[in-house]
């Protein structure tokens, strides 16, 4: 059951739409629980605006903003396949919490140099926490790209010099997500066959695609560490 984590120190950069847009995404044919690990509670307010206007739940949405995270997931989580944590708007114990509860995190950063300086913060806790975590994966997440634009290539000139890679995958900046977040929806589920909705998809499956590479890479290091014992 791989846990995901979208932080970020700086607010604003569009986590709680990638966090529903991804477990939205996930919960086709999988059991999904999304966490709020916000204590503005953005996705809790998204889950009730979907049940105000209607729609089926695809999956249960809880709130657990606490320094605690890590260990009372676990319990909780057993009889899902995918966890998606929606990380804290400031790197603090909650978001320090979460990380340890995960197997992947994922630093959202915008086409700014705001976002760049802000990420400097999480990365500073991945690294204290791998001496407990040594398998976490990391990847940064280029959301509301404008294609074409001198920040957007800084950004990714900038991100290559980063201490983790970057997704291939780059989330454009759409007015689909908004539209639909305002509904409770996804673009996955307002357009489907839309251009956001495609490129949640492609984001999807590069996730999984690297999950199941380091997998291969963590159970081909513990045969390793055997035939040397």
């Amino acid at each position: 059951m791989p846990v995901i984590a979208l932080l970020n120190q700086k607010g604003g950069v569009g986590k709680t739409t990638l966090s529903v847009h991804l477990a939205t995404s996930l919960a086709d044919g999988h059991k999904v629980l999304l966490v709020d690990a916000d204590p503005q509670g953005s996705a809790l307010d998204w889950s009730a605006q979907r049940e105000n206007e209607g729609a089926p739940a695809k999956f249960p949405v809880i709130g657990l903003p606490k320094e605690t995270l890590h260990r009372e997931l676990a319990p909780i989580s057993l009889d899902y396949e995918w966890v998606v944590i929606d990380g804290p708007p400031r790197v603090n114990k909650i978001a320090r919490s979460a990380i340890v509860a995960s197997d992947f995190v994922i630093i959202p950063v915008q086409p700014s140099p705001f976002d760049i300086w802000a990420a400097e913060d999480v990365e500073e806790i991945i690294d204290e926490c791998a001496a407990v975590k040594p398998n976490l994966v990391t990847r940064f997440l280029v959301n509301r790209l404008i294609l074409n634009t001198t920040l957007g290539k800084e950004i990714q000139e900038e991100l290559a010099k980063r201490p983790f890679s970057t997704f291939q995958t780059a989330i454009r900046n759409r007015t689909e997500y908004a539209k639909a977040a305002r509904k409770g929806m996804t673009a996955l589920e307002t357009e489907p066959n839309g251009p956001a909705a495609e490129e949640i998809r492609a984001w999807k499956a590069e996730i999984v695609a690297i999950l199941n590479q380091n997998h291969q890479v963590v159970a081909m290091e513990k045969l390793n560490v055997a035939a040397n014992s």
